[in-house]
């Protein structure tokens, strides 16, 4: 009983704290919705402001509800036995065994899916398309549902069926065993994205010939960085909001623009926004964040290991486990649900990393390019995907994985 006071009070204190930011930040856009900030009072109009204010506004206010939501379904699947339920339907059915427990956490991911299926559409057809975002229609929405759904079945199954054939049969180390086998799992998708998932989804095209390719060609001999290619994104046909990424491993590294970004954008300014993600790359953060993802799975999978042999583990959660017999299912299916309870808390560590990291990304930019086109083009960002120029500084120091418009604009300038 004394594990179930401690989930409890977990969900308490992080729902509570998802509550308490959310207003904060709700009531400080609010506040500040009737004045553009002085920095960007010549280039971003009012009107753009308070739209991005209503807009940051919405979405809070829909995570609010999913938030309580969400809640409600961990207790329903924990304390008040929806698990144990549908554990012993599936024995009933399937009898114990890899069979049964793949059912289960397959049984969970359904239902899960299903369950959230609401706030998804209502954030793409009722928020992005109210704010002028959303250029999917329903019929590629489901398409991407039926092709995630597939993907993640032709690659989780037999993943899934391994690992839990790890522990019923490789002893009380199966945790590393399958750590090994995460890591190798993740390597092998950073492999297979940029070049037989990622087009699945969207169509990719080689960057034309003309200024725009010499001038970021010129870039990447000036970065010393290698790519398998410059490529545009069909970004438009889901939504209006621009981006630029690379992605891949090795010789496999490819460069992608949003077509989005593209046509907002003026060359320079995609060149310095391209700057600042290939600072990502040669200030080691992509390689800092995979040891750090592999670290924690190392840690979050050892815990696994131990409290999927504790009785207290199942019972303070309101499941009854086979104490004679194989809970591998079971124990992954509760660890997934309770996990993000406890880890929510060290939020604010990747959240500092990750401003940290935009920082040094920004002045590696700003040495390679221009610092002020990458202000001009970061502005233009800000104003055409709406993004609030003025958070709630507890909220930011939480969660954002950026710095706030004004200090991130402020600390280009000193490189300007």
């Amino acid at each position: 009983m004394t594990f179930t006071y401690l989930f409890i009070l977990a969900l308490v204190l992080s729902v509570g704290l998802r509550h308490w930011l959310a207003m904060r930040q709700i009531r400080h856009v609010a506040n500040h919705r009737t004045s553009v900030p002085n920095e960007f009072a010549h280039t971003i109009s009012l009107v753009d402001h308070q739209k991005a204010a209503d807009y940051t506004i919405a979405k809070l206010r829909l995570g609010l509800i999913e938030n309580f939501f969400a809640a409600f379904v961990l207790i329903a699947f924990t304390l008040l036995g929806g698990l144990e339920l549908l554990n012993q339907m599936l024995i009933d059915l399937l009898g114990p065994g890899t069979l049964q427990q793949m059912a289960l956490l397959i049984s969970i991911f359904l239902i899960s899916g299903i369950l959230d299926l609401p706030f998804t559409w209502k954030k793409q057809f009722g928020i992005e398309a109210a704010y002028g975002f959303n250029r999917m229609t329903p019929g590629l929405f489901w398409l991407d549902m039926i092709k995630g759904v597939a993907l993640a079945s032709a690659l989780g199954l037999p993943l899934l069926w391994l690992v839990l054939e790890l522990m019923s049969s490789s002893g009380p180390y199966w945790w590393l065993w399958t750590w090994i086998v995460w890591t190798a799992f993740n390597a092998l998708l950073l492999w297979l994205f940029p070049t037989f998932i990622a087009p699945l989804f969207n169509k990719f095209k080689a960057l034309e010939d003309g200024p725009l390719k010499a001038q970021i060609e010129r870039l990447l001999e000036r970065c010393d960085f290698a790519s398998q290619g410059l490529f545009v994104m069909d970004g438009s046909k889901r939504s209006a909001h621009g981006n630029a990424y690379f992605t891949g491993i090795g010789k496999a590294k490819r460069i992608v623009f949003f077509d989005t970004l593209i046509e907002k954008l003026e060359p320079l300014e995609v060149e310095a926004v391209l700057a600042h993600e290939l600072g990502h790359f040669k200030r080691q953060h992509i390689r800092k964040r995979l040891l750090v993802s592999f670290a924690l799975s190392f840690v979050m999978l050892a815990i696994l290991g131990w409290v999927s042999s504790q009785p207290w583990f199942y019972l303070g959660l309101g499941v009854s486990p086979d104490l004679n017999g194989y809970n591998g299912g079971l124990a992954l299916a509760l660890f997934m649900l309770v996990a993000p309870v406890f880890s929510f808390f060290f939020t604010p560590l990747g959240s500092l990393a990750s401003r940290k990291h935009e920082y040094e990304a920004d002045h590696f930019a700003a040495q390679k390019s221009s610092a002020s086109a990458l202000i001009s083009a970061l502005v233009k960002l800000y104003q055409d995907n709406a993004s609030t120029l003025t958070p709630d500084p507890l909220y930011t120091a939480f969660y954002s994985s950026h710095p706030p418009a004004p200090l991130r604009i402020a600390h280009l300038q000193r490189f300007a």
